[in-house]
């Protein structure tokens, strides 16, 4: 009998064994695989970059609400052809949207990463100002035209528009880091990258109290 011939069982259970090896590592291999990259609005600064932006924000007390109104931050303006600011970020921030005629989605999924939950209908999902409007005007954009105030309430160029569950963005309301932070806490992190990078954006003040809290949050991230 030739050498080769004596070589095959040998060659046999070596293949077997890297197949009873691979087999044993498929669920670990399947763990290491990245998911796909959830729809999100542009990526804030890192933290570090957003903890040098809260150093160099002015501190002051805010402003008064007084001739406040939301109707003086015009959204949701249109964007291209049919589609405005809220329906552009519903298809950005979605999973297989679909949208008709009139750019109005009419299926596909949104995952709100304040609170977790995903939703299949645009109906549960508001689009929520990051920094609230009413924020904005007090913190500096009171002084502003009423063109800059459009551009702010529009903004796609920074993290200032998400979309999220409706119930958890009138839970939010118009508060500040310092009274409200999304329920998920692994979000928070990002979440204070968001207003720090909004409020730097357009110049915008903050409390001294909202600043204690931004900065223990990103100090943590």
């Amino acid at each position: 009998m030739s050498r080769s011939l004596l070589r095959i069982p040998a060659r046999r259970k070596l293949y077997a064994r890297r197949l009873t090896l691979l087999a044993a590592l498929a669920p670990l291999l399947l763990l290491l695989t990245p998911s796909p990259a959830q729809a999100a609005p542009p990526t804030p600064p890192s933290a570090a970059t957003a903890r040098s932006y809260l150093a160099a924000l002015t501190v002051k007390t805010e402003g008064s609400l007084t001739g406040y109104s939301r109707d003086l931050f015009p959204h949701w303006i249109t964007q291209s052809g049919t589609c405005n600011t809220r329906e552009v970020v519903l298809k950005r921030d979605g999973t297989n949207v679909v949208t008709d005629s009139a750019c109005y989605p009419t299926s596909g999924s949104w995952y709100s990463p304040y609170d977790g939950a995903t939703w299949y209908a645009a109906s549960d999902v508001d689009i929520d100002h990051v920094v609230p409007l009413s924020e904005a005007w007090r913190s500096g954009a009171a002084g502003w035209t009423t063109s800059k105030r459009q551009a702010f309430a529009n903004d796609l160029t920074h993290a200032q528009l998400i979309a999220v569950t409706d119930d958890v963005n009138s839970a939010k309301g118009d508060k500040d880091p310092d009274a409200w932070l999304p329920p998920r806490t692994s979000y928070r992190c990002m979440y204070a990258r968001m207003w720090v990078w909004v409020k730097y954006a357009w110049g915008l003040s903050l409390e001294s109290s909202e600043k204690s809290a931004l900065s223990s949050i990103l100090n943590a991230c």
